[in-house]
């Protein structure tokens, strides 16, 4: 099936999470199979036309204008292998999919904090998630990627060393992915949820947080929000109008308690989630908004946190969601396998999201420049300059290098372009 611009389903199939910039494709094929994304990818190169890929649309930086845009979210199957602890994962699947079919068997992936993401799209981004201290990035445990190159060619890249280790981190620029095999994890249970102080009593938090994280172990995968929530009817009463901080925790192992033990020494949050749960539970843990919505955010790399204080305050002229997440531990280790995904040695991640456009998270930024070194795609949601992509990256000049080789054409119109 194909849709046009006249044809009913059309706003439905274009619109994804991210409502800022969406898809203006001239087609859309709303694809169920492995079959459809072929003949969708060879109707682009019979047309002359250039191809964009959503699952989800989380992560749009640039909407499509014109062209054929591939609508995988009805094709997103999961097949779980218990004995070898792996799961096949079709294009349009979410993580909620994969948790959902991996949950009976007592196995999790690597999954990110908000189950609505695409797993294939977070995946070839790189894939920091709530275990990423422990297990690595979700890039390093891909076993194989089936992948329909420009040439309208069905390929397996685990069988091509340099499209499989472009593909594991260096984002959509090499292909339509129509599926992946993933590690899975005997992680049926995990200590986690949120510590959500009120920054007016507890000005002190952030910078607690990260004292915290130089000596918690690898079992430790944390993060810390720091927002201003919205005096609004549908918001939980406790946080309800106040200048949050809200520690984020997903610990592996019996020793939850006891590591969360100086955070709890702090004060009495205002809401406190914070248990053993389901790991198919484990979106809870960062809470974060299902609607979707218009946001940009910018991300940068550390290697330390030393400007936490020039951070915007309640008071700020526009809204900003600061978001900080640890690294290190297993994230700083190279897979058995190499990938593309670079700058491992970052000590903490730090994104700011705002509505609408985000002109004004680079005036947050600012202060950061000096302990910067490179910056995150996946936690990117906005259109960069090729010098800001390549940032990104430690073999930047390879990856462009293999994307003239899959794609000589451009004729895919990645979230982050090569």
């Amino acid at each position: 099936m194909m849709l046009t611009t006249t044809s009913k389903g059309y706003d439905e199939a274009r619109l994804g999470f991210q409502r800022r910039d969406p898809h203006r494709p001239a087609v859309i094929f709303p694809v169920t199979n492995a079959d459809e994304v072929q003949e969708a990818v060879r109707y682009a190169i019979d047309h002359d036309l250039r191809i964009a890929v959503q699952a989800s649309g989380h992560g749009l930086t640039e909407g499509i204008d014109g062209g054929v845009l591939i609508a995988t979210s009805g094709f997103n199957g999961v097949t779980v292998d218990a004995e070898k602890k792996t799961a096949w994962i079709e294009a349009g699947a979410t993580w909620r999919d994969v948790l959902a079919a991996t949950a009976p068997y007592g196995l999790a992936p690597l999954s990110g904090s908000f189950p609505g993401v695409g797993a294939i799209s977070y995946t070839l981004g790189g894939g920091l998630g709530l275990m990423a201290r422990r297990y690595g990035y979700a890039a390093d445990h891909v076993r194989r990627i089936e992948v329909v190159t420009t040439d309208g060619v069905r390929r397996n890249a685990e069988e091509d060393p340099d499209l499989f280790w472009a593909l594991r981190g260096g984002g959509g620029n090499f292909g339509v992915v129509t599926g992946i095999e993933v590690d899975l994890f005997d992680v049926p249970t995990i200590f986690g949820g949120s510590l959500y102080f009120d920054l007016a009593e507890y000005p002190d938090v952030p910078e607690a947080w990260r004292e915290w994280t130089r000596s918690v172990p690898e079992e430790v995968t944390s993060a810390i929000a720091i927002l201003p929530v919205p005096d609004l009817p549908q918001v939980p009463a406790p946080i309800r109008g106040k200048y949050i901080g809200q520690v984020q925790l997903a610990i592996l192992g019996d020793r939850g308690e006891e590591l969360i033990a100086p955070l709890r020494a702090l004060g009495t949050p205002v809401m406190d989630t914070v248990g053993v749960i389901p790991y198919v539970d484990s979106g809870q843990i960062f809470a974060e908004p299902e609607r979707p919505d218009a946001y940009s955010s910018r991300n940068v790399l550390l290697d330390d946190l030393d400007a936490l204080k020039t951070l915007p305050g309640p008071d700020a002229e526009r809204m900003h969601v600061i978001g900080i997440r640890h690294l290190g531990g297993a994230l700083a280790r190279r897979p058995e396998i190499p990938n593309a995904v670079g700058h491992r040695e970052a000590a903490y991640s730090l994104t700011v999201l705002t509505p609408g456009e985000g002109e004004a998270a680079r005036e947050v930024l600012e202060p950061w420049r000096e302990a910067t070194i490179g910056r995150a795609l996946n936690f990117s949601f906005e259109k960069l300059s090729a010098e800001e992509i390549a940032d990104a990256y430690d073999d930047y000049d390879r990856l462009v290098e293999l994307r003239r080789r899959y794609d000589p054409d451009r004729r895919l119109h990645a979230n982050h372009q090569l």
